[in-house]
């Protein structure tokens, strides 16, 4: 009973912040194949997995960098719809409907890689010892990866930060007299640290994206102007963001600074772990997760 309660409570969990999960899984993955096969290029200074490794690395990788941004996409309109329409979130936001926006994410994101197969642009760049989009092979190609990939999901996440940016002002402001909209501390907090992973997102794949454009439009005049080090410091700041989101839950999120100080305490006694597990049974047994309750626009839904 006390395991069950506990697997109840840890799947509502889930189920609230799936998109968040989802974009740490995307983040992830390209430590479990792709990075290992870099680190193998670095020590031999060269590719010497052969190219079917080579084409499923890149392949792998893709899926990591679209999910990051398709996932980090349907978190904003989440939220959006959570704050500035929470009368309709519920409904919106069902447990099946959210289990096939997430299915749809992960769709369009290997219909968005599996092209690079059919355009050969999957290709090894000894500048950063990894198999990659190859810039060059295509511009039109290019123009269109960095169109769909980066520039129209950025602009759906600015509209929809805008949006309860003005949200926000309103109500603090109480623009309206007869607003009565609230917005609880903790919601502002949740979209304050999606935001950071957002920006820090944009800037990160910007420099990256822009010479990939810059290249595609005339890539016989552009691509002997681009300094190495520019391109390798562009490439590795945009793969290094994967590392940056773990970091902004623990410095802006104190549900993440429990959790991580819990799971460093379990490394060191992993006796707490049965005990943490215990005890949130019995937490679970006492109270039951309270419905989503959307009076005077405001929803009771509490996100990470």
């Amino acid at each position: 009973m006390v395991l069950f309660h506990a697997y109840t409570k840890w799947s509502i969990i889930v189920y609230r912040n799936i998109f968040v999960v989802s974009l740490s899984v995307a983040d992830l993955v390209v430590a479990v194949y792709p990075y290992p096969l870099v680190l193998m290029a670095i020590f031999h200074n060269g590719w010497k997995m052969g190219d079917m490794h080579c084409q499923v690395s890149g392949f792998i990788m893709g899926l990591s960098v679209i999910g990051s941004i398709f996932n980090i996409t349907a978190i904003a309109i989440n939220r959006y719809c959570y704050i500035c329409h929470s009368l309709q979130y519920d409904r919106l936001y069902s447990m099946k409907n959210t289990c096939c926006y997430l299915c749809l994410t992960w769709v369009l994101t290997a219909i968005a890689t599996v092209p690079n197969f059919f355009v050969g642009s999957l290709q090894y760049d000894p500048r950063v010892f990894s198999c990659t989009f190859a810039q060059t092979v295509s511009s039109y190609y290019t123009i269109a990866v960095v169109v769909i990939h980066f520039i129209v999901p950025l602009l759906v996440v600015s509209f929809c930060y805008l949006r309860i940016w003005i949200l926000v002002i309103q109500v603090k402001h109480r623009v309206k007299p007869d607003n009565k909209q609230k917005i609880k501390p903790s919601d502002l907090r949740n979209f304050l640290t999606m935001f950071v992973v957002f920006v820090l997102f944009a800037v990160c794949w910007a420099p990256l994206n822009f010479i990939g454009l810059a290249v595609a439009i005339n890539p016989m005049k552009v691509v002997p102007q681009i300094p190495e080090w520019l391109f390798v410091t562009s490439y590795f700041m945009a793969y290094f963001n994967s590392c940056l989101n773990a970091v902004i839950y623990g410095l802006l999120n104190q549900n993440f600074r429990k959790e991580y100080k819990r799971i460093l305490l379990t490394l060191c006694t992993p006796r707490m772990l049965f005990m943490d597990t215990s005890k949130c049974g019995t937490e679970g047994m006492k109270s039951k997760p309270s419905p989503a309750v959307t009076n005077n626009n405001q929803a009771e839904i509490n996100f990470i």
